[in-house]
């Protein structure tokens, strides 16, 4: 396969969930430690308040969810050619238009992946190795975020494929002649998940963002695992308080 770099010609995004140069815009530096560290998002400027002071923050800790009758998630995608971008906080897959997702009959289009480790959301306390997640937008503006937490295991064709073509330096996308993904088959079998409201991860924070966690680990080699910590040691924002949410699983 051919690989070609660039370094991009926009700015690092303000947040991992952001997708295309459309959502990006000059920012404070933010960091995962440090005086530029998650407790001091707030701080660094007025933009970023919602980091402190928010009230349905992401991430959280999952426990005591409540069975529902939640709408299935039903995902139209396909193979793609993506591009992978080193964003400079983390290694995030953009995908070309035309894969969605479509939950009680409203549409939400994938805009990119990425990833975190360890995962961000914890589950009875306990973390995974990493997570992916996928981020939606519906034609309203609409955040809808999947994850699927990652553990190490049998390699998976497409996430190992796609951490074995690392970029390197913040700012650099890559791109792999004859690449294509698989979407689909990056997603478990099982697909109950669950449902909650919250925010970006990363500042600005910004609520009002649906999220779905799917609660059937995927497998991705511990060598793959191994490789993105190598670009990226602990990207994961600590886990903050549920304020009174509710956290449903689908039946």
């Amino acid at each position: 396969m051919k690989l070609s770099r660039a370094l991009a010609s926009c700015s690092i995004l303000v947040s991992a969930l952001c997708a295309s140069a459309s959502f990006a815009a000059p920012a404070a530096h933010w960091d995962y430690r440090g005086k530029h560290g998650a407790t001091h998002w707030g701080d660094i400027e007025p933009a970023y308040e919602s980091c402190a002071k928010g009230q349905v923050q992401s991430p959280i800790d999952i426990r005591n969810a409540q069975a529902a009758q939640l709408p299935a998630l039903e995902f139209s995608y396909g193979r793609v050619a993506p591009s992978i971008v080193n964003n400079g906080h983390t290694i995030q897959v953009n995908v070309p238009k035309g894969q969605f997702l479509t939950i009680a009959g409203q549409r939400y289009d994938l805009l990119q992946f990425h990833f975190h480790t360890p995962s961000e959301e914890k589950v009875q306390g306990k973390p995974s190795a990493m997570v992916a997640h996928f981020v939606h937008r519906s034609e309203e503006g609409k955040l809808a975020v999947v994850a699927a937490l990652i553990q190490p295991g049998k390699a998976s064709t497409g996430f190992d494929t796609v951490l074995s073509h690392l970029p390197r330096q913040a700012g650099e996308t890559l791109t792999v002649d004859g690449l294509e993904l698989d979407l689909a088959g990056l997603l478990p079998t099982e697909r109950r998940y669950w449902d909650f409201e919250g925010s970006l991860t990363t500042p600005p924070c910004s609520e009002g963002v649906h999220w779905m966690v799917l609660t059937q680990p995927v497998k991705v080699s511990a060598g793959a695992i191994r490789r993105f910590r190598q670009l990226y040691p602990a990207n994961a924002r600590p886990v903050q308080p549920l304020n009174g949410r509710v956290v449903r699983i689908s039946q």
